[in-house]
């Protein structure tokens, strides 16, 4: 083999040996995978590139209510619906992080919903920042205490049941209790005519919170504060409404797991929504009558039973009352309500149920209005 040879061999083996490398699989770049975050319970899990804890959940809703069947309800009434069909899709994410104060949540829940005709709206249901001990945003008022057992809850029970924004502050003292303070948007609880806002109402409950069950004990003040129309000017000043409330929840560990039964009541003077919705919407309820303070109060109560494992059985009832002034447009008023459902959840998270209520409403010398409707519910939570 001469020189030269030997030179294009060596040529073409270095040829080959270049192409070969070439073809050789690239390292991939570092990835960051998600990891599963187990500090703050299920189905949590780091974003990538954080140190926060991220769940994401949903849920679809749609159901079929069946209106007030009575003849002077909206069956009674040719123009009025006489049902209500929905579809919602819900949408919650929290958001959890670790500081040397205590955990950082963001938390957000919004939805969707289609009724009759497609008419669409979009909620923000929650949407608040928890530190420690302080909470700001939109989520349930710190007055409530309980807010029912029916699966639906085709009519109003009167309770305290509200959402709003909020800041507040909860100290927890150790062994399930609590007391928090709240400053609490004044918007929502308004009765009657009001004017612009100027104050928001303070809020402070105390509560526990063990095996047994849980309880609590709740006070709130209320600025009354009439519009231009409805104003006193010679009275030279605007009252100051309050409400109280108290409730217990007992578990029932004779039964199946999940179980209670609870008891609870409010009064209120000059702050009349804290005492329930179904009876202060009634048209010409109003926290006041010229100077004066109109009161009144509500009383509640209600049962859950998990007959099996799959199916449990819910019955509300409330019972309220107004004491309107003398020279108010209408007489005392008083309402009570009662609302029962059936639920069977034949797969963890998805849920089928029906439900039945029944209210009156009753206003001194005008005689009373009756209400029966009646529903059913498909719900999958995810």
């Amino acid at each position: 083999m001469n020189f030269k040879s030997l030179m294009l061999g060596a040529a073409t083996a270095a040829a080959a040996t270049t192409a070969q490398a070439a073809d050789l699989p690239v390292a991939p770049e570092p990835v960051d995978y998600v990891r599963v975050c187990d500090a703050y319970g299920a189905r949590f899990y780091y974003i990538p590139g954080t140190e926060t804890c991220l769940r994401v959940g949903g849920r679809v809703r749609t159901q079929f209510v069946v209106n007030n069947v009575l003849d002077d309800g909206n069956w009674g009434t040719r123009d009025s619906d006489g049902y209500s069909w929905l579809a919602r899709g819900y949408l919650y994410l929290d958001a959890r992080t670790a500081t040397e104060f205590g955990t950082l949540r963001s938390y957000v829940a919004i939805y969707g919903s289609s009724t009759n005709g497609d008419s669409s709206s979009f909620t923000l249901d929650n949407a608040y920042i928890q530190w420690g001990g302080l909470t700001a945003g939109r989520l349930g008022s710190n007055f409530d205490i309980f807010t029912g057992q029916a699966f639906i809850g085709v009519v109003d029970r009167d309770w305290s049941d509200e959402t709003l924004n909020q800041i507040a502050y909860t100290a927890a003292f150790g062994n399930g209790f609590s007391a928090t303070v709240a400053l609490e948007d004044r918007s929502n609880r308004e009765v009657g005519a009001y004017g612009g806002t100027r104050a928001p109402d303070l809020v402070g409950a105390l509560s526990v919170s063990q095996g047994w069950g849980s309880a609590q004990l709740s006070a709130a003040l209320h600025q009354v504060y009439p519009d231009t129309a409805n104003n006193n000017p010679t009275s030279g000043e605007d009252n100051l409404g309050w409400a109280v409330g108290a409730g217990v929840v007992f578990n029932l560990p004779m039964a199946n797991s999940g179980s209670n039964i609870y008891f609870q009541g409010f009064y209120a003077d000059g702050a009349l929504h804290y005492i329930g919705e179904g009876i202060t919407g009634t048209a010409g309820v109003s926290d006041y009558t010229g100077d004066d303070t109109n009161s009144g109060f509500s009383l509640s109560s209600g049962v859950y039973i998990q007959a099996t494992q799959t199916i449990g059985l819910a019955l509300d009832g409330s019972y309220a009352q107004v004491d309107m002034d003398q020279n108010a447009t209408i007489g005392d008023v008083t309402r009570y309500a009662i609302d029962g459902s059936v639920q069977w959840e034949p797969v963890s998270g998805f849920v089928l149920g029906a439900d039945v209520g029944y209210a009156n409403t009753d206003i001194d010398n005008s005689g009373d209005t009756d209400e029966l409707l009646m529903g059913i519910r498909l719900q999958r939570t995810f």
